[in-house]
Parts: structure tokens; C-alpha cells; sequence
């Protein structure tokens, strides 16, 4: 049975009789910044209340939520971290609204394709960049697309996980100037040759600096992220509106206008 089956109907019982609410509060995966913040926009226009946003690395935000923040909502780049706050009592259900790809961003020097992705990447003269794992979901992905290459190449694994950076996604990365898009301004710094990141976030980079290049990654090497939402025990019931309108045909189109995929049960294995 579809996630979206099971889910939506305890969505709507809520949804049905919300009432305005002065604002929403909602809490959501960096890679997430543009498409949520166009949906939070166009949710404000069809129904009139503001939505607070905060963008950061998912792990981070589910710290912050443990620790005690209270926002009505919280939209993941993975599905783990909204149900280890559900598993805590703090919300539910947690409902699939997206997913991702990651891609490989390359300097415009550098000579690399889908094909020879893997032996650029364990070149000693390239440096690869990487989100910061257990904090961004994005670094965890780099490190499942490791254990992929291990599979094809014994010996990848400890190569590839003794060199890459973690440039993005903790608590102590550096952080671009404001208005910058994080990967744009890392690439355009030079500080990887190399950046593993979501192909939506691939996108978003290249339209700032334009010669950077996109390298999709060969289906041995490929891994998707399924993102995941979660509406707050005691947030107001207007909360579980914005969820809904989130998986709406309207919120849906927006996704899928940075790139974002949905519409069926998470990767399985």
C-alpha cells in the first residue's frame, strides 16, 4: 500500500477543522531552502498565514527539536531523523513529500564524465568534497555511494573515506556569504575539485557560477534520498494544512521545479 495511502488520511482529519493560526513555524533541510521557500510563500497567498522558516543540515535541526525548539513542522532530507522524533513522542506521522539524487559538481578543469567518475574520485591529486555525515543527510548519502564503490573496488571504501572533506552541513562549517548557495560559493572558492552533493542542489549551483559541471553518477554508483516530514504534537492544526498543501499538485509542481521526485514508497535495501 502507498505511504502516501496510509498517511494522508490521518493528515486530513486534522487538516479538516484547523483553524488560522498567526504563524507557522517551519524547520527544513538546507537543500530544501528554495522549493520550501517558494511552497511557504504560496501557502501564505492561498490561505493567509505567514510561515517562519529555518533552513539547516536535517541532523542538526532534529538536535535543536530534541533539545527543545518547537517548530509546528519539520521536513527532513531523510527519513530517519523525523522518525527517531516521532519514536520520542514529539510528532507524526512521518510522511514521504520528495526525493533527491545525489550528483557529483566538477570544476570546469577537470576532465570527468559518468563513466570515469569512480577513478577521478580515487585519484590522489583530486580532492572530493563532501557534506558532513550524521550531521546532513548528504554526507550520510556520500558515505552509502563509498560502500557502493567498495563493492566494485575492494580497497575504495578506506580511500575514499580517508579523503574526502566534509566542507558542508556541521555545526562548525564555514558558511557562504549571505544570499550565496553554499556549493556555488565552495566550488567558486576552489576548495574541492570534486563535491558530491544533491543533484538539486548541483543545479542550483551551476545557475550562479555557470561553467561549473554536472556529472550524474552510473547506476552502480547511484543513491537517492527520500525526504520526510513530520507535523509536531500540539502544533497548531493549521500545521497538518501546510502539510497537505506540501502534497498537493501546487506544492508538488514547485518540487518538481528544482528537481525533486515523488509519488511512491521509499528505496528499499
Amino acid at each position: 500500500m502507498c505511504l502516501l495511502a496510509i498517511t494522508l488520511p490521518a493528515l486530513m482529519a486534522v487538516a479538516t477543522g484547523a483553524r488560522a493560526a498567526d504563524r507557522l513555524t517551519l524547520y527544513a533541510a538546507g537543500s530544501l531552502k528554495a522549493a520550501l521557500g517558494d511552497i511557504a510563500k504560496a501557502y501564505e497567498e492561498a490561505y493567509g498565514t505567514p510561515v517562519g522558516t529555518d533552513f539547516a543540515a536535517s541532523g542538526l535541526l532534529r538536535e535543536r527539536i530534541e533539545a527543545g525548539e518547537r517548530p509546528d513542522m519539520f521536513a527532513s532530507a531523510n527519513m530517519a531523523h523525523p522518525q527517531a522524533l516521532m519514536v520520542k513522542g514529539l510528532g507524526g506521522p512521518v510522511v514521504l513529500f520528495a526525493r533527491n539524487h545525489l550528483c557529483a559538481l566538477a570544476q570546469p578543469d577537470r576532465e570527468v564524465a559518468t563513466a570515469s567518475i569512480m577513478d577521478v574520485m580515487l585519484r590522489d591529486d583530486v580532492r572530493l568534497g563532501t557534506s558532513t555525515p550524521r550531521a546532513d543527510p548528504s554526507g550520510d548519502y556520500a558515505w552509502e555511494l563509498f560502500d557502493k564503490a567498495e563493492i566494485l573496488r575492494p580497497g575504495s571504501f578506506a580511500k575514499l573515506d580517508a579523503k574526502a572533506l566534509q566542507l558542508t552541513g556541521g555545526p562548525n562549517s564555514a558558511k557562504p556569504p549571505e544570499g550565496r548557495n553554499t556549493y556555488a560559493w565552495v566550488m567558486e572558492q576552489r576548495q574541492a575539485d570534486l563535491f558530491l552533493t544533491y543533484c538539486t542542489n548541483a543545479l542550483l549551483a551551476q545557475k550562479e557560477v555557470a561553467d561549473l559541471r554536472i556529472v550524474s553518477l552510473p547506476d552502480e554508483l547511484s543513491v537517492g534520498a527520500d525526504y520526510g516530514l513530520i507535523v509536531r504534537d500540539g502544533a497548531p492544526p493549521e500545521a497538518s494544512r501546510l502539510a497537505l498543501f506540501i502534497l498537493s499538485p501546487d506544492g508538488q509542481r514547485i518540487l518538481a521545479g528544482y528537481g525533486f521526485t515523488s509519488g511512491a514508497l521509499p528505496h528499499e535495501g
